[in-house]
Formats: C-alpha cells, structure tokens, sequence
C-alpha cells in the first residue's frame, strides 16, 4: 500500500514538475516546479517506506498552503484546485505513516491524519457558503423609480396589445415592444411565493433528436396562450387549464433546421377595424383551406386528451383574422394565422406566408433562419433573420425586411450598402451577401414610429479586410429605423471593426431616463462585453458618458484594428482583466494546464485580436456580459436586473490549408450537415484566408471543466437613474454540472454560464431559469435572495413570462433544453400559481 500510494505522490510531483519547467520558460508561476521536485522525492522515499517521505510531504503541503494564501488571499474558489487534493492525499500520509521504517518515529500521525480529515470536510462544507456576493445601496422602494413610455398608442388612438399591453396579459416577447419585461401584477409576493405550485403541465410532443431546445417565450392575450415548437409548429392553450386548443404546423423540413437557432417566440397583431372589413375572404374553403383546417384540427399532444372542437367551430364570430399570430420560421418564412382558431389568413402574402429569402440569391438550406419573433410597428411587420455563422463571407445577406401586417405586401427592405434602393432588388441582382444581419429582438417606439435592431457581424465575423464601409459603419450596431421609409435615422456602434463576434444579442429596453429633472425617451442597451449603454431613443445620443479608450492591436490584420473601442460610463457587468492566478480547475495538475495555456496565448486585456500562430483569449467571450435573455426592468423602483455570462473564449484563426486537412467545409457541403458545435467550434469561414477554432468558455476536452475560476455567471440589480450596482450574487447552482460532464447535484452556488432572461413584477419578485441547474427560482428584488425555486423536468433556457386570468396569477416557462449549453433536454411548458 505504501508503494502504491508513493507511486501515485511521485506521479502527480512528476507531473507538476514537468508541467512547471514549461511554465517558468512562459514566465508563469515558480511554485510548480519546486513542488513537483519535492513530491516527487516524497513519493521515491514513500515508495521506499522512509518516514522522511511523509514529512517531505507535510513540508509541500505546509509550503502550498502558505503560497495559496499569497496568491489567493481569501478566495474560496482559489484555494479548491491549489489545495484539494495534495489535502486528500496528505490524509492517506498520515493514516499510512505508522507503518513506515527509517527516520523519525510518527507517532502522532493518525492525530494528525484526523486534523486533515475536519479540515478537509470543514473545506468542502464551505463549498455551501455564498461567495461573490455584493451588498451596496438599499433597492429604492416601489415609489421611487422612473416610468417607461405609458401612452405609445399609434397615431389615430388605435394601440396594439404590443404596444399598450393590458396588465394581465403578456403581449410580446418582452412583455410589450417597449421590452422592460415588467408585469405589474402582485398577487405572488415574497411572503406567499413559497406556497407556489404547478397549475398545469403542456407537452408539445416536437423534440428534435438533434439541436434540441426552443428558447420560447410564449403570448398570453386575453384568455389565450400562443408558443411556438422547435419546428415551429404555431400552439394555442387555455390560459388557465394548459388545454390544447389548435395546433398550427407550417411544414418546416429538418434540414432547414440550423444547430444555432431556435424559435424564440411570436407575435400578435389586431387588424385596425379601418382594414377589418377586408378580411371577410380568409380563411375560406376550397382545396387549399381545407388542408389548413387539417392542420389547424386541434392534435393531441402526449398527456393531453384529444380535443372534440373542429377548427371550423373553434372560430369565434367575428372577422376572420381579426386577430393575427405573426411567426418567422426556421426557413426563412413569415407566417400568419387566425390566432382564435389557427386558419392561415389566406389574404396575407401567398395563402398566409412570405418568403423573406426573395432576393437573396443562393440560400442552402439553414443558412437564413427567423429565430425570435418579429416586432410590429405601425401595421409593418419588420424582421431580421440568422444567417448561419462561420460558413462563408458571400453567405446570404443580413437584409432587413418590412411587410404589410394585413396583406404580406413588401413595404421595404434595407439593404445598407444600396441605401437606394427601397424594395426588391433590381432585376438581375440581389441584395449584398454577406452583410450584417439582426437575429436578435428588437424593440419600437410606436409614437415615433421607429424600430430598434441590434444589429450582428458581417459574415465571417473573425475576419475583417474585406468588409465594405456600410458593413464597418453598421456592424454590431444600435439601428434605428423608420419604419414608414425603411431607412435608418441613426446608428450606435458598439464595437468597432468587429472580429469577436460580439454581436448585440440583447433586445433594447425601451425607458424614461432621467435628465436635468426631467425624463428622457431612452433606450438601454445592454452588450456582450457587459457594457450598458443609455441612449437619446430620438436621436442616438449618449445620455450618460461613452468613453473611447485605447484597445490592444496586431493580430493578423494590424492595419484594420481600431486603435480604440467604445466603454460606458454607465454601468458595466464586465469584471477585471484575467491574470494566470485567476486559472481553475478540480486539481493542481489540471489547472497547471490551464495556467500553461493562459500563459502560451496571446492576452493583452478585452479586444486582443484573433491570432493564427496561437491562441487568443477573448474575454469576456462571444456569450459573455448580457445576451439574447435582455435585461429586465421595473419602473416604479427604477432598477434594472441583468442576469450575464462571465466566460473567456480561448480562439485560434486556422489558415485556409489546415482548415482543408482537417475537412472543415461549409455546411452543405458536410456529410451531415444536421450536426453541430458551438458557434466557431471548427467554422470554415470560406471565402477568408482564415478559419476560426473557438473553445466557447475555454474548457479543457478531458475534464470538461472550465479553465477560469467561479463564478461564470451572475445576477445583479443596478439602480437605473445612477448606475450603481445595488446587489450582485453568482446565479445557478453546481447542481447540473461536474467533472467529466457528470452532473454533480449538488447545490454549491457556484454561478454557472446561463442563457435566458427574467420577468420582474409589481410583487418584488425576479422570476428565472436560465442557469444551467435547470431550476427556476424566485429572487427576492430587495436583497437579490433566492425566496422560491422548483426543479425543472429539462433545461430552462428561455425567458418566462407572467400573466392573470380568472382573479390568479401564473408564472409560465418553457422547459426544453439547449444543446449548447448541454442542459437536458423536454417539450415542457410550465404553469406556477398559488393555490385554491
């Protein structure tokens, strides 16, 4: 036993020896070195059973405690990886060093193996204890705060549900087009939220096998519930039994189905009662609406009892389409069904549809997607789409599109290169490939009759020489655009010459901002790079201080790097620079590894370029700061609660040769195009002299553990009219996550990356999923506290949503899973509410 465990002390020294001879020649950490020189004479003298090798141990074990707490000081999560294990294995020491011969007698080892053992189990029990908690100023009460716009009604007094929602309906993605993702309901409060129960269970029975998960956040209007499948597939439930009332499928093949997208959602539109009378012929007979009645036929789903209602009788009297479901497909698609009984309003575009690809040219399929909801302003449907990333520089283009909401006419397209033309490209041509696309949300101002898009990269995003001046003026932009013309008013850049791909993932927040004592109409903006930006939502102009700051240079194109970037004087959810300390893992040999990496790649701070001859570190990464979740805000206390990924990317740009070797092809041209990493994972990027390799996280392959340290993500509320943070915590639980991709249960807080976003309400509660645990919880807006949580029966990765019907208040989430994010996968949708 005692050669065993020496052979096993000498390994791990040998190890961290080797392991520390690299990293000095990186100018990294000493302690690796001589510590491994030392295990490794401990484990020969062990091997050889010397008590000398036991108090060489205890000497490396002493010396790595007193390093840990030089470059840790206090950090719990610091001191897991330098100090675990050489612990664990200090106990076996002790327990054996009785049996050993030679050198001083050990006497008091089995007293001292049982002072390892509490330390090691009172080490583990703070594991529970929470860490990276921060307590400023007190959440200003309910009276306190600012307002959103409360009269955005359109000219002439008729306002959509999107635009005026009524309190106990949820009306549009973000709760209204103004996107604060407020509910002023109160029922459920922080004293009664613990009595929270479900109220029904739907299943959709649309699990894809592949790229599983829907991110959806349903409608609620009236006494209605609208959602949207992975496959699109249009669903109207009983606001307060979950029962199915249609079932809508448009037909979207598996092979349009992109492994970066998901249906995120739908939109509800009303028919001004001007164009009302016009509608008198949809949804009428013959062979065509008789196959869309078997369509709309209410399917049972699995554990739903088969509905006895036709579609025919489901029809309330009244207009058909009077009432409107707007989706975008995964194929690149804008359908529109009656939203009482799921007929397709024949009298829009071609039998209920456009096709928004018209005048794109080539589109392989999955290369042009609708994944989030379009946004309706002035009776024009406007939308973006995703273009499918990394695959070529000539993919299809980022054209944004607005239709008439009644007849599917095309209002206009903006193309930004050709700001002259105004619809359909002239004949024999197409709109510009390659350029910037919105795939995200956006919000709209009704009174103004604008439309806000966080705009994406151009294609290819890791490289920019060949980007035209509309693409480098309008990339990783805010947009505005009016939407009577289709051209933009103004623009806000938030990254300059974007090779990161920190696409504006966020969905704007729509607010009265308060300025000299008085308010402002105001957008807020959050970004990947966890920037919040505040916006003159007329004009563009920063209300609070933008500041451009001197940023790294070189990488494989010096002479297009901007020399400086865009920083918020604001508010900012980023964190500090890493530093090789900040390097993690479950043992020292694992985060030896990752110091070595950190140390090897090029790191100069946030916007070190992409390099080719190594790595690159991107932090925060592509899915760091604030994403496609938003940010959520409550308006009578004026604060705002952004939940964000705090992750490095570790990059490599591969030359076009290597990237051949290794088969890195487009996806139509791939064997099985149906499959997929994560954004950048081995992305061909034809058309550009480069490839990009991106380790999403910078996780090591055989661990599967992160190579930055806890927290990777958090939840904080930020007082709006100053910026100031007033609580931050980590958010998610180590519950679904583990070494070797095992799912560990327990429920350590040790803020996990998370994807999706949060409702607030007039009770004081957060309510939100997105973690990786698979719980949704109910956060006290107060303290930041979790007050309320329930195991989800799969991932969370969507935005709930809350709503009244019937005197009670429901909490509703869509519980599907996201491939990406490896959180399991369900067809769930999910109704809270309080007993009797």
């Amino acid at each position: 036993m005692n050669f065993v465990l020496g052979l096993l002390v000498f390994l791990v020294g040998l190890a961290m020896g080797v392991g520390g001879v690299w990293l000095l020649a990186l100018e990294g950490s000493a302690y690796y070195l001589p510590a491994g020189l030392g295990l490794m004479v401990s484990g020969v003298l062990l091997m050889r059973r010397h008590r000398a090798g036991a108090w060489v141990y205890w000497i490396v074990l002493a010396a790595t405690a007193v390093w840990s707490a030089w470059e840790s000081g206090l950090d719990y999560w610091r001191w897991v990886p330098r100090l675990g294990l050489l612990l664990g294995l200090g106990i076996v020491v002790a327990l054996l060093a009785p049996w050993l011969r030679n050198g001083p007698r050990l006497r008091s080892a089995w007293p001292l193996a049982g002072v390892f053992v509490i330390v090691f189990i009172a080490a583990f029990g703070l594991a529970f204890l929470p860490y990276g908690v921060t307590k400023g100023q007190v959440v200003p009460s309910a009276s306190a705060g600012q307002s959103v716009i409360s009269d955005d009604a359109m000219p002439g007094g008729f306002a959509q549900p999107a635009t005026q929602a009524a309190a106990q309906d949820w009306a549009a993605y973000g709760g209204s087009n103004q996107a604060t993702r407020y509910s002023p309901l109160s029922q459920i409060t922080k004293d009664n939220v613990k009595q929270l129960r479900r109220a029904w269970t739907y299943r959709t029975g649309d699990l894809p096998e592949h790229r599983w998960g829907a991110e959806t956040t349903p409608l609620k209007i009236g006494d209605s519930v609208y959602l949207c499948t992975p496959h699109n597939i249009l669903i109207s439930l009983d606001a307060s039994t979950g029962k199915q009332r249609w079932r809508y499928d448009p037909k979207v093949p598996e092979s349009a189905i992109p492994y970066t997208a998901a249906c995120r959602g739908v939109s509800y539109y009303v028919t001004p009662p001007a164009q009302a009378a016009t509608n008198t012929s949809e949804a009428s007979t013959g062979p065509s609406a008789e196959n869309t009645m078997l369509l709309a036929t209410p399917v049972p789903a699995p554990g739903q009892e088969a509905q006895p209602a036709s579609a025919t009788s489901l029809a309330a009297s009244g207009e058909a389409c009077a009432t409107r479901l707007v989706s975008g497909t995964l194929d690149g698609r804008i359908i529109e069904v009656d939203a009482r009984t799921g007929l397709p309003c024949t009298g829009f575009g071609k039998g209920g549809q456009v096709d928004i690809k018209e005048g794109m040219g080539s589109t392989p399929a999955g290369y042009v997607s609708i994944n989030s909801p379009p946004t309706i302003v002035r009776g024009v449907i406007v939308t973006g789409h995703q273009v499918l990333d990394g695959q070529r520089r000539d993919a299809p283009s980022g054209v944004i599109k607005g239709f008439d909401a009644v007849t599917g006419e095309l209002r206009w397209a903006w193309d930004m290169t050709h700001p002259d033309w105004t619809g359909a490209p002239p004949a024999g041509e197409t709109y510009t490939r390659g350029t910037p696309n919105m795939w995200t949300i956006a919000s709209a101002d009704e009174q103004l009759g604008y439309v806000y898009l966080p705009m994406g990269n151009s294609a290819g995003d890791y490289w920019s020489s060949s980007r035209t001046p509309a693409e480098s003026q309008y990339a990783t932009s805010l947009v505005a655009l009016d939407v009577t013309t289709g051209k933009p008013v103004w623009n806000f850049q938030t990254t300059h010459i974007d090779v990161w791909d920190y696409d504006l993932g966020s969905q704007p927040a729509l607010i009265d901002f308060p300025v000299n004592d008085s308010k402002v109409p105001a957008v807020l903006l959050p970004s990947k790079q966890g920037d919040v930006y505040i916006l003159d939502r007329r004009t563009g102009e920063p209300l609070v201080g933008v500041e451009e700051r001197a940023v790294p240079g070189g990488g494989v194109e010096p002479e297009k790097r901007s020399k400086t970037q865009p920083f918020s004087t604001y508010h900012t959810l980023a964190r500090r620079d890493l530093s090789e300390a900040d390097m993690w893992g479950m043992t020292p040999l694992d985060q030896l590894v990752c110091r070595i990496q950190f140390r090897s790649a090029s790191y100069q701070g946030i916007y070190t370029p992409p390099t080719s001859d190594r790595h690159s570190i991107e932090y925060p990464g592509y899915n760091g700061g604030s994403d496609w979740g938003g940010v959520a805000i409550d308006p009578n206390r004026g604060v705002m609660i952004a939940n964000y990924n705090d992750m490095p990317n570790y990059n490599r740009l591969v030359p076009r040769e290597e990237a051949d070797r290794n088969g890195w092809k487009p996806r139509e041209e791939l064997p099985h195009p149906d499959t997929g990493g994560a954004e950048g994972q081995g992305d061909p990027q034809a058309g550009t002299p480069y490839a990009i390799d991106v380790n999403a996280g910078w996780r090591l392959k055989f661990t599967k553990l992160l190579c930055k340290q806890p927290p990777y993500g958090g939840i904080r509320a930020v007082d709006l009219a100053t910026g100031k943070t007033l609580w931050d915590r980590p958010f998610g639980s180590a519950r679904g996550n583990g070494p070797f991709g095992i799912r560990s249960g327990l429920p350590i807080e040790i803020g996990t990356p998370n994807n999706g976003g949060s409702v607030v309400t007039a009770g004081g509660l957060i309510f939100i999923a997105a973690a990786t645990d698979d719980l949704i919880r109910a956060i006290d807006i107060e303290t930041g506290e979790t007050v309320w949580q329930d195991a989800l029966p799969a991932g969370g990765q969507a935005n709930p949503m809350v709503y009244e019907i019937g005197g009670k208040q429901y909490l509703v989430i869509v519980a599907a899973g996201h491939h990406f994010m490896e959180t399991p996968a369900g067809d769930y949708v999910i109704a809270y509410a309080l007993p009797g």
